[in-house]
């Protein structure tokens, strides 16, 4: 399989992730990949050759190694990398639906954008790119369970017991460099876990920075409109200068005031 390809299609996604989706990559292909590539299946390459059961009945070996080996891990691993790689690819085709509906929008609106940065995570790309890191992670997790499954744990035995037909009773069989083939699956699981952790941190990251800029939001908002209230009631008159005066109470204050003076002038003209 050529692997030098899809990494140089996949680093296209790097300008488009966050810094854990670059964190990310770089495992996949630092640690996955490359041991993979460079270690992984040269250890098992030579899994059915030196797989031996102490019997010489025709067909028993091969009965055998279909039992204890139900599928090779090498397929096993290639089968996840392309599976956890494919929903990157999601997010890429997204990104240019977006460049291409824009180019389109430019050409019929004479020169003016549609979108200001088609990469940027917002609208319909961020779901995207959520959906594509929940199946990352689902992915990652399916195959960690379908091993475990298979295998009945994470262990390589040196010895396997196998009783099926055309076995003429319970054979002995031994595989090749069980410790090695221990330590790279269990080195693989390593870094399996250590991607769902990534993709799990990404997710967080995400939904959180989304949260945050909503409240945010939402407290501008808020503060605008309290800052707008408050600078209309500074403007508008106090409601005591609209208040109406009752005509009846100005009417008995200027007889009130007549009195006053008729009778000041009445004292004067006494003395």
């Amino acid at each position: 399989m050529n692997w030098s390809g899809l990494q140089s299609l996949l680093s296209g996604v790097n300008k488009y992730s966050t810094a854990f989706g670059r964190i990310w990559l770089s495992m996949v292909f630092v640690f996955r990949v490359l041991v993979f590539v460079v270690a992984a299946q040269r250890v098992w390459g030579d899994e059915n050759k030196d797989f031996v059961c102490n019997t010489r009945q025709i067909g028993c070996t091969n009965v055998c190694y279909d039992h204890i080996f139900p599928i090779s891990h090498i397929r096993l691993w290639a089968l996840q990398l392309i599976f956890i790689t494919c929903p990157s690819l999601m997010v890429m085709a997204h990104v240019k639906y977006r460049e291409g509906k824009d180019r389109k929008y430019v050409e019929s609106h004479h020169g003016s954008h549609l979108y200001a940065n088609p990469g940027k995570k917002r609208g319909g790309l961020w779901w995207t790119y959520l959906l594509s890191l929940v199946f990352k992670a689902g992915f990652d997790i399916s195959f960690l369970y379908i091993l475990y499954r298979i295998y009945h744990g994470y262990d390589l035995p040196k010895l396997s017991k196998c009783s099926l037909d055309p076995c003429p009773n319970t054979v002995d069989c031994f595989i090749s460099r069980p410790t090695e083939k221990k330590i790279f699956m269990l080195f693989m699981v390593v870094s399996s876990t250590l991607c769902i952790f990534m993709c799990i941190c990404e997710m967080i990251y995400l939904i959180g920075k989304r949260i945050s800029k909503i409240l945010k939001i939402r407290h501008d908002n808020q503060r605008l409109l309290f800052a707008e209230q408050h600078e209309l009631n500074n403007i508008a008159l106090p409601r005591s200068q609209y208040r109406r005066t009752d005509p009846t109470l100005v009417e008995s204050q200027l007889s009130l005031n007549r009195r006053e003076k008729a009778k000041e002038a009445g004292a004067t003209t006494t003395l």
